[in-house]
């Protein structure tokens, strides 16, 4: 048992996807033992986040970041978020408030700044981001080896890194090869009881969700490294009638992929015959319900506004959904879909375990680690007629079947992903870490940071410039 220690979290962007659902459960995790958290970020909208980050439950501090935009026309991420991360690692270097530990993840590059914050450092790594990147042309080359650069050694300042899953291990090992420590491993955990609260039967939201086709869901950001046309096919070319394929996912009116890749996946279900429809996000303004496809409906504001809607709809597109709607659908779906390939480890196939849904996933990266194939779900080549027919098994399976899976799924997840247990490990991690001074020199981190500041500021200057 570690004693009461002041942690703060440093995370990009407080939206609902499953690096926030981790950070967030972390903190409360922390909290709820005693200790004393914080989480900054680079942006937190109110209207698109997790109860817990709005409502009080957690201090949560966003750093000014008004200077540097996210994006310049749609295109250099990487170079925006460095510039805006070193005003992340500012604010709490300036905060004036002493941390023992800070909880890094997703993003290495404010690491050598936060260096002055005297704190020990632990950098959670999700996925080394420089092998996310396209580099098909040599200006992409040229322009992601710097910051492929800063990503390495501004890691490798961390006085403790961990990874989400073996694979992602392995993984970083190979990418990292001038880091000389092999990461620890600490799989992700769930909330189970935010899990086991009752969904609000009254929210009209859910009015555009009721329907007696059985649902097949899949749950992920609207981008193009998730794989989700695989989802669509193996729709299309299942033999079962009766069935709607659900499409929720992370969907933010500033992020130009989210806009670009729904239209793309509207367009690809229509071009394969299937009747769709797009839900707009309860609070969607008249201009941005424009940036939805045109087969867009608002959510009511009554439950009597809604029919029977789902009865012409094959496919449904559900962006930016709220927590809610991600309950209700998790109590009554019957199959969940995980399409993403060499996918690091997959927070929706761990929910739809615990939720007694059996689930389908690509036979490859982290779902090897939490699903048991044949027992809680099904492992298959990414390829439309195995995916089909592993979902077929699952919609005509019998329901002692189909109950023993998800039975099967639940008590693994309890098992081995609780957040008791995670809280646990990170505390004898943290605990081993606090015993050995922080490493790292603040002279090298002036040095990383003017480096990072002076290549990211050439080439914030040289965009607009272009």
């Amino acid at each position: 048992m570690v004693e009461s220690l002041s942690i703060a979290f440093v995370h990009p962007n407080l939206g609902i996807g499953g690096a926030e659902r981790l950070v967030v459960d972390t903190a409360l995790s922390m909290q709820q033992r005693g200790h004393r958290v914080v989480i900054y970020t680079m942006h937190h909208d109110i209207s698109h986040c997790f109860e817990e980050t709005r409502d009080g439950t957690l201090d949560v501090r966003v750093a000014s970041t008004w200077l540097v935009p996210q994006s310049i026309n749609g295109r250099f991420h990487i170079l925006c978020t460095t510039l805006r991360s070193l005003a992340l690692a500012r604010k709490v270097t300036t905060d004036r408030e002493q941390y023992d530990v800070l909880f890094v993840d997703q993003l290495s590059a404010p690491i050598p700044l936060l260096k002055y914050a005297h704190a020990h450092i632990l950098f959670y790594c999700h996925f080394p981001d420089y092998l996310q990147a396209q580099r098909d042309t040599t200006w992409r080359k040229l322009y992601r080896a710097p910051f492929d650069l800063i990503e390495e050694f501004s890691t490798g300042e961390a006085d403790e890194i961990v990874v989400n899953s073996r694979f992602t291990q392995e993984t970083f090992r190979k990418a990292f090869p001038h880091i000389g420590s092999v990461p620890k491993v600490l799989m992700p955990a769930l909330n189970l009881q935010a899990y086991d609260k009752p969904v609000d039967t009254d929210d009209p939201a859910l009015g555009v969700l009721q329907t007696e086709k059985r649902i097949v869901l899949s749950i992920n950001r609207f981008e193009r490294k998730k794989g989700i046309e695989l989802a669509i096919d193996a729709f299309a070319a299942l033999q079962t009638t009766n069935v709607c394929l659900v499409i929720a996912g992370g969907w933010d009116v500033q992020v130009t992929e989210n806009i670009e890749h729904l239209k793309v996946l509207n367009k690809h279900a229509r071009d394969l015959s299937l009747r769709t429809r797009t839900v707009a996000p309860r609070g969607t303004s008249a201009q941005a319900k424009t940036l939805l496809p045109s087969d867009v409906v608002s959510t009511p504001t009554l439950v009597e506004d809604v029919g029977d809607t789902m009865a012409e709809v094959d496919v449904l597109f559900l962006p930016s959904f709220s927590e809610n709607q991600r309950a209700f659908l998790l109590s009554v779906a019957r199959c969940v879909v995980y399409t993403p390939s060499n996918e690091h480890l997959g927070i929706v196939p761990l929910e739809a375990m615990y939720m007694r849904i059996p689930v389908v996933a690509v036979n490859s990266g982290g779902p090897r680690e939490t699903i048991l194939h044949g027992k809680t779900g099904y492992l298959c080549d990414p390829f439309k007629n195995d995916f089909a027919a592993a979902i077929n098994k699952i919609l005509n399976a019998d329901d002692n079947t189909w109950t023993s899976m998800g039975n099967a799924g639940r008590e693994r997840v309890k098992l081995e992903f609780s957040l008791n247990s995670y809280g646990d490990k990170l505390e004898r991690l943290i605990g081993e870490m606090l015993k050995h001074p922080s490493s790292g020199s603040l002279v090298f981190g002036v040095l990383m940071s003017l480096f990072i500041f002076c290549t990211a500021g050439l080439a914030f200057a040289l965009a607009y410039w272009l």
